[in-house]
């Protein structure tokens, strides 16, 4: 991976819930539904199309289905948001994945999720898997800027930089 973080040609997703708040939905809604390996990643700065990833397993075709309506419910009634995009359709799909621009949400079959093993392909990126007895998510509570313009720039801290001093130059004292 470069250093610098790529850059996507879609908008940014203007809803008024920051993206680490939709993976908090998104994780307590899996969660809810009996969720297997509920895991986030941090994309910030990798990924120049999501911030977070959200991953899911279900058991089942029912308990697929369950997951992906629970977390869509749940931000619905939590954000007032709906996913931009769905790919897959519960009952025929093994694996769905809910975009919400800053958030994508994937809910896998088993066998599916580890042939496709995004944590590996994601590798750089900050993980956390969550369990149903430990649902704080400390990745999720980090105090890091949400998006690039959420927080200071660069610019903004070096203008609230002291001004540097006036460098100081030594008396010759031969010449003196």
């Amino acid at each position: 991976m470069s250093a610098a973080s790529p850059k996507s040609q879609r908008p940014r997703r203007t809803g008024p819930t920051p993206g680490r708040a939709l993976a908090r939905i998104a994780v307590e809604a899996a969660l809810d539904k009996r969720a297997r390996d509920v895991t986030v990643m941090d994309l910030r700065g990798i990924s120049g199309e999501v911030d977070y990833f959200v991953i899911a397993t279900g058991e089942s075709d029912l308990q697929i289905r369950a997951i992906v309506d629970g977390v869509v419910d749940a931000i619905r009634k939590e954000a007032g948001e709906r996913p931009v995009a769905r790919d897959g359709q519960p009952g025929t799909s093994r694996w769905i994945v809910l975009d919400y621009f800053d958030l994508a949400v994937h809910v896998f079959d088993p066998e599916l999720r580890s042939h496709y093993d995004l944590e590996r392909l994601w590798g750089d990126a900050p993980t956390e898997t969550v369990s149903e007895e430990d649902s704080d998510v400390k990745l999720l509570s980090d105090p890091i800027p949400e998006a690039p313009g959420d927080g200071p720039t660069a610019e903004d801290e070096l203008a609230d930089a002291e001004p540097a001093a006036e460098p100081v130059e030594a008396d010759d004292e031969e010449g003196a």
